[in-house]
């Protein structure tokens, strides 16, 4: 059944068109992404299709009961509710419906003054209205509001926390929570896992998975993409391109079309030159000037193959560096901070040698980022070492590009750190980042999040130091610019010391990576995919070796060995009972089948003699088939 449809969408915003010609079709349980630049029209898309923006022109067509739920890239819940009491404005129907049971469970008490007619009615009115309550998870709803709040990372705050005591991050999560709660027939999802730690978006996905509804998502986090979405729709140039697989495929497609195009353009263009050379040589010679006639009238009829635009201009840069570091780059011993008296991390050891390219993970709150500033000199540790390696040169990226000078202008922010470039220079490493022109006269203050992030990695790119540590520098970048990053990362010839929470940046770029805990750090030599399947291991590990130390339950003493091998044999045993049984029953079930359908033949019908005979031999043979049956449960329950 097809849930929504969008036939030739566009969309303006004064002169400048966003979209042009959209089609996009959602059918039930689908799994889509939208992907595209910064600035191709994915969100105002997602407000089109939630009804939150009209269209200019085209169609869009959806069922009138169709539900939908919209989660904005800037959605935050303000209230002053307890976290519980928001979560449970979802299911007011069921409240409503329980507070009818428990009005007519305080009638029933009453028999006294009701008579035996108006009990039994209300007895079968409870009966009806408790199963509806049943039918509509009001036995369940409790529990699904804690295992959404525990997946999104509320298990430690007290559910009984005011809203608007949280934090933005929080606040956000909790929408999200709210809407994943109501179920829509349609659930758009705006960069949901903004504001989420890798282990509960790997939470989500898993929600994700199992929704019961369709899914349309816009997301830069292209691992997430990969585990959700069956479906991509790309756009580019204001219109929107299908392709029916992940992002990976998505990629991998999209890169074979582009080559098929050209091929198909030079092809055509090939044969156009031909006929052109063709008539312009046999046009004006009498014998053969109606061939080129005729040739001319072909290629005036001819299609054209547009060329192929190729990709979106994208940033383009690479780090270099000064001079080499020493193969020790860094060697951290036993660190610890807190702030007052409240530890943040301790015992922790990490040595990064020259070339390696180290993750830094674990859940927020552990002190990623303050064990960064540490390395850089920013905030003093409370014990440990640090210490720095032999011409390591540190180049630093801030998440919250507090080292930008937000009164400045572009040109002037990176000019003023390298006052003896030539302007020429400045601004040509500006272009490399995609300032070009007049942008580079805007002030810091009025930059997007994305564009502030490019500034910050154009100004440390300029440094050419040899130890960049990177702070979430996937933050606030479209697809096509994290894809840059990568790629100048991959061949930069120094050491990477990175936070990240985008698990593709961390696949592409890590060969180490260090988890954080509160209480040390634990390195893997590996990606992310690699740390996963290790953690997961581990996890196996832990659980058998509980299973074998777990003490016996009050009263019971240990099975021994011996004892195993007789219940294993008692098992089997009981197994090829079973079969036995269900080979028997089958058996005589076919026989029992055979006979009725001779009894049903009119010969036989007619007969009473053998008609009766048959019925006796029917009803012994469902006897047998009926024992069979009792000894085959007895033994199931036993097994």
């Amino acid at each position: 059944m097809i849930l929504m449809q969008l036939n030739d969408i566009s969309k303006s915003f004064g002169a400048d068109e966003i979209l042009a010609n959209i089609k996009l079709e959602i059918k039930e349980n689908d799994r889509i992404a939208i992907v595209g630049r910064n600035g191709a029209g994915k969100s105002t898309l997602l407000k089109i299709m939630a009804g939150e923006f009209s269209h200019d022109s085209g169609e869009l067509f959806k069922p009138k009961n169709l539900t939908i739920g919209y989660l904005t890239q800037h959605t935050s819940l303000e209230s002053h509710k307890t976290i519980w009491d928001k979560m449970l404005e979802v299911f007011d129907h069921l409240l409503k419906q329980q507070e009818e049971l428990r009005q007519m469970e305080r009638k029933m008490q009453q028999t006294a003054s009701l008579s035996d007619t108006n009990y039994e009615q209300l007895l079968a009115d409870y009966d009806k209205k408790q199963q509806k309550f049943e039918e509509d998870g009001g036995y369940e709803y409790e529990a699904n509001i804690k295992a959404v709040l525990t997946g999104l990372n509320f298990g430690d705050i007290p559910y009984d926390t005011p809203v608007h005591e949280l934090s933005g991050g929080q606040k956000a999560r909790l929408a999200l929570g709210q809407l994943l709660l109501k179920r829509p027939d349609l659930l758009i999802l705006d960069e949901p896992t903004n504001h989420l730690d890798i282990d509960t978006m790997t939470w989500l996905e898993q929600y994700l998975g199992s929704y019961p509804g369709a899914i349309v998502i816009v997301s830069h986090d292209r691992y997430f993409l990969d585990k959700t979405a069956a479906i991509v729709y790309e756009i580019s140039r204001n219109r929107s391109k299908k392709y029916n697989g992940n992002y990976s495929y998505y990629l991998e497609q999209r890169a074979l079309d582009y080559e098929r195009e050209w091929k198909e353009y030079e092809k055509q263009q090939g044969e156009i030159k031909k006929m052109e050379d063709f008539i312009q040589k046999n046009i004006v010679r009498a014998s053969t000037t109606k061939r080129a006639q005729s040739r001319r009238k072909q290629l005036e009829r001819m299609e054209r193959i547009d060329k192929p635009k190729g990709d979106e201009k994208s940033a383009s840069f690479t780090f270099r560096i000064n001079r080499t570091s020493g193969n020790d780059v860094l060697k951290i011993d036993q660190l610890s901070f807190q702030y007052d008296d409240n530890p943040v991390f301790k015992h922790v050891t990490i040595h990064a040698n020259r070339g390696e390219r180290i993750a830094l993970t674990g859940p927020n709150g552990v002190g990623k980022t303050t064990l960064l500033k540490t390395i850089t000199g920013q905030v003093q540790p409370s014990a440990g070492t640090i210490n720095l390696g032999t011409n390591v040169e540190i180049g630093y990226y801030d998440q919250e590009q507090q080292q930008l000078t937000l009164s400045k202008t572009v040109l002037d922010e990176l000019w003023d750190e390298y006052p003896d470039t030539d302007e020429k220079d400045i601004r040509t490493v500006l272009g490399n980042f995609l300032f070009s022109g007049e942008d580079v006269l805007n002030p810091v203050h009025s930059l997007s999040g994305g564009e502030k992030a490019r500034l910050s990695l154009a100004k440390l790119m300029m440094q050419n130091a040899n130890f960049l540590i990177l702070d979430e520098p996937t933050n606030h970048l479209d697809i096509d610019s994290k894809e840059v990053l990568e790629g100048a990362l991959m061949d930069f010839p120094g050491t990477i010391l990175f936070v990240s929470h985008d698990r593709y940046f961390i696949n592409r770029l890590a060969d180490k990576v260090v988890e954080m805990q509160h209480t040390g750090a634990t390195i893997y030599l590996g990606d992310y995919d690699y740390y996963m399947e290790k953690k997961q291991e581990e996890a196996e590990i832990k659980r058998l070796v509980e299973a074998e130390e777990s003490p016996v339950k009050q009263g019971q003493r240990k099975t021994t060995f011996h004892e195993n091998k007789q219940l294993q044999r008692e098992r089997r045993k009981v197994q090829r009972r079973i079969e036995e049984l269900e080979a028997a029953i089958e058996q005589h079930e076919t026989e029992l089948a055979a006979l009725e359908q001779k009894m049903a033949e009119p010969d036989i019908y007619e007969d009473h003699e053998k008609a009766l005979e048959l019925t006796e031999e029917t009803n012994q043979l469902k006897q047998k088939i009926d024992s069979l049956m009792e000894e085959w449960t007895e033994l199931q329950e036993e097994d």
